[in-house]
């Protein structure tokens, strides 16, 4: 038996952030047993047009649900000084002590961090100044005075509030070159859904470069038994997002997002979502991925509504995963 956890994606570029919270609540009594959200500045699109900032929405959802266990991707370096970053998690942490586990960590996109008006550094600066961030969010969490001099600047910081227990950070990537560096320091990986060849290679580049932890996966899905009416809703939401990573990284505003994905196929976008028109299908899907090694799922329905889909996967899908896993 794989020890499987189940959550649900809190999407803050589509829902605003009360209903969001209403969503989690919902989503904990239907039995999810975890919950993740994102953390940007802007949608990709003006269709999906929202944008919570995330460490508040946080403190609202954990104050509001009992026992989920709760974490977020984040990209510390720009927009965020990781010490900032520390300190925000730290808090988190320490008030809900056993619930807020997790950041996934990236080296962020133009759309979130132009804002700051700092160059946009090339793919392998960021990675480097993203390495630093893991060293001086770890040093402060353990208690120490951090004064660093490199791609970020740190002058003896100290956090006074730490958390009761450590925090894990993992390695967010969708390539294998990605998941192989994330291997040398990560405390666990996050994907999101691809074809069943790149998640296994996704897993065996971050285990022979020596990850550790559990494998996560973020999980783009429609439900809707109606299968036309849940592509047109994949294809309305999430079309924007449909860029390949080297592009998707440069781009600054959604409008942009918009202008290039206007011609996106469907196909393509039915490659990046999952549509199912009936629970059996989404739990053979994830059972395919506990498979391969993926015991952290995090269910991401793209549609605005989320009640009609945490209601579903509460009643059919999470008692399932658990027999199938």
């Amino acid at each position: 038996m794989h020890d499987t956890t189940v959550g649900f994606h809190a999407s803050h570029e589509q829902v605003r952030p009360v209903a969001l919270r209403d969503a989690v609540v919902r989503a904990e009594r239907a039995g999810f047993d975890s919950a993740m959200c994102s953390d940007h500045l802007a949608p990709w699109s003006a269709t999906q047009g929202e944008s919570a900032f995330a460490f508040s929405w946080l403190g609202a959802a954990l104050q509001a649900t009992q026992r989920l266990s709760m974490g977020q991707f984040h990209a510390p370096g720009q927009r965020y000084h990781p010490v900032i970053s520390a300190q925000a998690a730290a808090t988190l942490a320490a008030m809900f002590p056993g619930r807020y586990t997790w950041m996934a960590l990236g080296s962020g996109e133009l759309l979130n961090e132009h804002v700051t008006g700092q160059p946009w550094p090339r793919k392998t600066e960021r990675m480097a100044r993203l390495r630093e961030c893991v060293d001086v969010m770890r040093a402060l969490w353990s208690g120490e005075e951090v004064s660093h001099d490199g791609r970020v600047t740190v002058d003896r910081a100290r956090l006074w509030t730490l958390p009761d227990q450590p925090i894990a950070l993992l390695g967010g990537a969708v390539s294998e070159s990605t998941a192989a560096w994330t291997g040398g320091w990560a405390d666990g990986l996050l994907t999101v859904n691809q074809d069943e060849l790149t998640l296994e290679r996704l897993a065996g580049a971050y285990r022979e470069n020596g990850g550790r932890g559990p494998l996560g996966m973020q999980v783009h899905l429609v439900y809707d038994e109606d299968t036309d009416r849940g592509v047109q809703t994949a294809v309305r939401q999430w079309r924007s997002n449909c860029l390949p990573n080297t592009l998707a990284w440069d781009l600054a505003l959604p409008e942009q997002f918009e202008d290039a994905t206007r011609f996106v196929p469907v196909e393509e976008v039915r490659r990046a979502v999952l549509v199912v028109d009936h629970p059996g299908q989404l739990v053979e899907q994830l059972g395919r991925y506990v498979q391969l090694g993926y015991t952290r799922l995090y269910l991401h329905h793209v549609g605005v509504d989320q009640d009609a889909f945490i209601d579903m996967a509460g009643e059919h899908v999470l008692p399932q995963v658990a027999v199938h896993s």
